[in-house]
C-alpha cells in the first residue's frame, strides 16, 4: 500500500522471459499485488514470472489490450492499478510518480510520457514518434484532450477505470483509454518518464506489419469514438 491505498500492478507480456524477471524485481515494495498477464507466450516467461514471485493469469486470445482486460479481472478489489509492459523499456522504480498523484487526490489517470521524458536512442522509432503525435493532436481537436503521448506506463484509479468499460482487446487499447478518460470528464495528468530500448524484439513496432496494423487500428479507434456523443 501507497498512502493508505491499494495498488495491483499488470504486465501484459508475451514471449518476454529475457526481461520479465528484472521488470518484477524493480517494481517499488510497496505495491500490493503483481498480475503478469500471459498472452500465450511459447518460451519461459510465465515460469520466471511466477518464481519472481507474481501472480500469472492466462489470456490466451492475442491481443494486448485482451491481456491487459483478463489481468483486470483477475485483480478483483483495489484502489489503484498501474499498468507495466514487460520489457524493461520502462523504469518501474519510477512508479510512484504516476501513482501518488492519484493517491493524492490530483489525477485519475495518470500517463508516463515518454516524449517529455528521456528517450534513449533508438527507443522511439520513427513511425512510434509520428503516430504519437497525430493520435494526440487528434485527441486535441476532437475531444479537447491534452496528451503528449499513448504510453503504455500508466496508473489508474479503479473507480474510474471500471466507469470507462474498456474494449478493446488489440493495439488500440491505450488510446481507446485515453479517448474514454476525455469524453467521461476524468481527472488526467502526464508526468515525464525515461524510456530504453526494450529488451526483445517489439510485436508491434518491431516489424512493418505490425507497426502499421496498430497505426491503423488507433486510428480506427478514434474514428469509432468520434461518432459517439460526448459525455460528461
Amino acid at each position: 500500500m501507497i498512502g493508505g491505498k491499494s495498488v495491483t500492478v499488470i504486465i501484459p507480456a508475451l514471449n518476454e522471459e529475457a526481461s520479465i524477471a528484472r521488470v518484477i524485481d524493480l517494481i517499488p515494495n510497496w505495491v500490493d499485488r503483481v498480475i503478469v498477464a500471459d498472452n500465450g507466450s511459447t518460451d519461459s516467461t510465465a515460469r520466471l514470472a511466477e518464481d519472481a514471485g507474481a501472480e500469472i493469469v492466462a489470456a490466451p486470445r492475442r491481443g494486448y489490450g485482451s491481456a491487459c482486460l483478463a489481468g483486470i479481472d483477475a485483480a478483483g478489489p483495489t484502489d489503484v492499478m498501474v499498468f507495466l509492459d514487460g520489457d524493461l523499456a520502462d523504469d518501474p522504480t519510477g512508479m510512484s510518480a504516476l501513482v501518488e498523484p492519484i493517491v493524492d487526490g490530483r489525477a485519475e489517470l495518470v500517463i508516463g510520457s515518454r516524449t517529455l521524458g528521456i528517450a534513449e536512442t533508438g527507443a522511439l522509432t520513427f513511425a512510434q514518434r509520428f503516430g504519437n503525435r497525430l493520435a494526440c493532436t487528434l485527441l486535441r481537436i476532437i475531444w479537447g484532450a491534452r496528451f503528449t503521448d499513448l504510453g503504455p506506463f500508466r496508473a489508474i484509479e479503479c473507480a474510474a477505470l471500471r466507469r470507462l468499460a474498456m474494449q478493446d482487446p488489440d493495439y488500440g487499447w491505450t488510446v481507446e483509454m485515453q479517448i474514454k478518460a476525455a469524453r467521461h470528464g476524468l481527472v488526467c495528468l502526464e508526468v515525464p518518464v525515461p524510456y530504453r530500448r526494450r529488451v526483445g524484439r517489439s510485436k508491434i513496432s518491431g516489424t512493418i506489419r505490425g507497426t502499421l496494423a496498430a497505426g491503423a487500428k488507433i486510428l480506427w479507434i478514434i474514428a469509432k469514438h468520434s461518432t459517439s456523443r460526448r459525455q460528461a
